[in-house]
Formats: C-alpha cells, sequence, structure tokens
C-alpha cells in the first residue's frame, strides 16, 4: 500500500473532532494519475494523463499536489470571460472529480474556447486517496466551510456546534483558510480572478448558487434549488461577499456517474448559462 494510502491513528486536539489522520507523503509525488484513477468512477488512466493537469505549486495537507490545468481561449477572443471550476473539495463525492475529468476531454471545442479555464478536478486529494474516501482533508477539516466569509470567527464554530451538533465532517477548521487547499483555492480566486466559479459536488442532485447575476434553471436534469448558506462555505464567500456568482452543480449520486449524454447536457447547459449570463455582470462591474 502507498504513503498516499496508508493510515495510522493519531488523536487530534481536544478541540476537534476524533478522527484518524493518514501518513504524510515520504517523497514529492510524481505518478499522480495511478492513485487518482483507482477510486474515480469512469476515468481511465489514459483520461487522466491526457487531461494534461499538473502540480499548481502547491501541496494538500499530506503532499499531495494539487492538479491544474490552464486552457486559453481562442486567441480571436478579447477580454474572455474567466472561468474557475472545481471539482472535488470533498473527497468522498468522487463523481464531483471525474465528471471533471470528463469535461476537460472536450474543452478544445468551439463552445469552450470562448472563455479562459482554470481547471481544478481533484481539490482535496488526501479525502479521496484515503482508505474509505472521507469528506474532509487530511487534517479533518471540511474545506467548504473554512473560507473567510464575514464573521467567520462567531459563525462558522457556532453553526458547526449548535447545527450539526459537532459532526466531524463538517468542522470548519480553527481559523479561515488554515488548510493549505482552502488556501489555495483563495489565492487563486485573488490571482486569476474569474468571472464565475463553478463548483462540483454530489449526492443532492440539484443546482445551487450564490452571486449577483440570474441563476440557471437547469443543467441537463438538474434543477435549481436553493441547497443553503453556510459560514465558511465558497459560495457564500465568493457569491455573497466577493459578488463573483458561483454555480454549485450537485450531482445525484457520490460514485456511480451519470450517463455519457447526461454529462454532455450538464456541460453544454452550463456553457450556455455562461455565455447568456455572465457578460451582464461583467460589463456592469466594469463601470
Amino acid at each position: 500500500m502507498s504513503a498516499v494510502s496508508m493510515w495510522s491513528p493519531h488523536a487530534l486536539a481536544t478541540t476537534t473532532p476524533p478522527i484518524t489522520i493518514p501518513s504524510k507523503i515520504s517523497k514529492p509525488v510524481t505518478d499522480w494519475c495511478t492513485p487518482l484513477v483507482a477510486r474515480l468512477p469512469k476515468i481511465s488512466d489514459s483520461d487522466c494523463r491526457n487531461s494534461k493537469v499538473q502540480p499548481a505549486g502547491a501541496n494538500s495537507a499530506n503532499g499531495f499536489p494539487i492538479l491544474v490545468r490552464d486552457i486559453a481561449a481562442d486567441p480571436r477572443r478579447k477580454q474572455a470571460l474567466k472561468v474557475l471550476l472545481l471539482g472535488g473539495i470533498h473527497g468522498d463525492e468522487q463523481t464531483a472529480s471525474a465528471i471533471v475529468f470528463k469535461w476537460m476531454e472536450v474543452m478544445h471545442k468551439p463552445a469552450a474556447q470562448e472563455f479562459q479555464w482554470k481547471v481544478a478536478p481533484v481539490v482535496n486529494p488526501d479525502g479521496l486517496l484515503a482508505v474509505k474516501p472521507m469528506r474532509v482533508n487530511a487534517r479533518g477539516v471540511d474545506l467548504n466551510r473554512n473560507f473567510p466569509t464575514p464573521n467567520w470567527q462567531q459563525d462558522a464554530p457556532r453553526y458547526w456546534a449548535k447545527t450539526t451538533r459537532s459532526d466531524p465532517r463538517r468542522f470548519p477548521g480553527k481559523a479561515p483558510i488554515s488548510e493549505p487547499e482552502s488556501r489555495w483555492v483563495y489565492d487563486t480566486i485573488e490571482k486569476f480572478k474569474p468571472d464565475v466559479i463553478i463548483s462540483v459536488h454530489a449526492p443532492f442532485g440539484v443546482l445551487d448558487f450564490d452571486g449577483p447575476v440570474t441563476p440557471p434553471r437547469r443543467f441537463g436534469r438538474l434543477i435549481y434549488n436553493r441547497v443553503g448558506v453556510y459560514p465558511g462555505s465558497l459560495g457564500n464567500y465568493s457569491g455573497l461577499h466577493k459578488d463573483i456568482p458561483v454555480v454549485t452543480i450537485e450531482l445525484p449520486n457520490a460514485t456511480v456517474m451519470p450517463a455519457d449524454a447526461e454529462v454532455q447536457r450538464i456541460w453544454l447547459d452550463m456553457l450556455g448559462w455562461i455565455k447568456r449570463n455572465v457578460p451582464a455582470q461583467a460589463k456592469l462591474a466594469q463601470r
């Protein structure tokens, strides 16, 4: 068993939920596709390697590289919209990463080349590669509760304790962007300055949305239905606090991929929604 998936029990501090943490990786990871493909439904080794993802320069808490691909817009398009596409913030939502790899296969087509892309299919590799895939990262933090929303220090711990009853799967951490994975997303938003963020999750089978533009009505079979606003969530931080629209795609199953036709339909509906709705807000923001 590789160091990536080998676990040893250690007790966390008494202020954090009881959870085992994985052993750190002892040397730099050069073959990231082999362990990832073993966990991702309908993704082959060639699918991963053909995606051309590369280390972003930041690692997970356990030392696995956060992988990213930058895809330029058609050079004939001036001031192309920037799209940040994220998968796998929660490691036990395997389809949320797998579908992003599938979409990268068609990003060379004209409809996708209208936009400039930054794609990170596996934001939480430690959670994905745990012996049993887990929602949190290797330090037991729910990355989607770790973003610096207003009043985080009061609201996030209170929500975790009272509303979730200190659910260890939803522990927000001890401070905002305390984790290398959430810090990478935060820094990427600051540097890349996306016009829209697409974050893929599972398994609620709906679309969620936060931000200043018209929400999508449907992508494929997924219908718009607000899931909620949470302290420390990416939608709250980016969509409500920074006015960068965030579409949260909740696939219907965390381990079983949608049919190929549905994967394509979600993709095409998403591109169409961005084209119709995001430019208007981008122009307003420039005034």
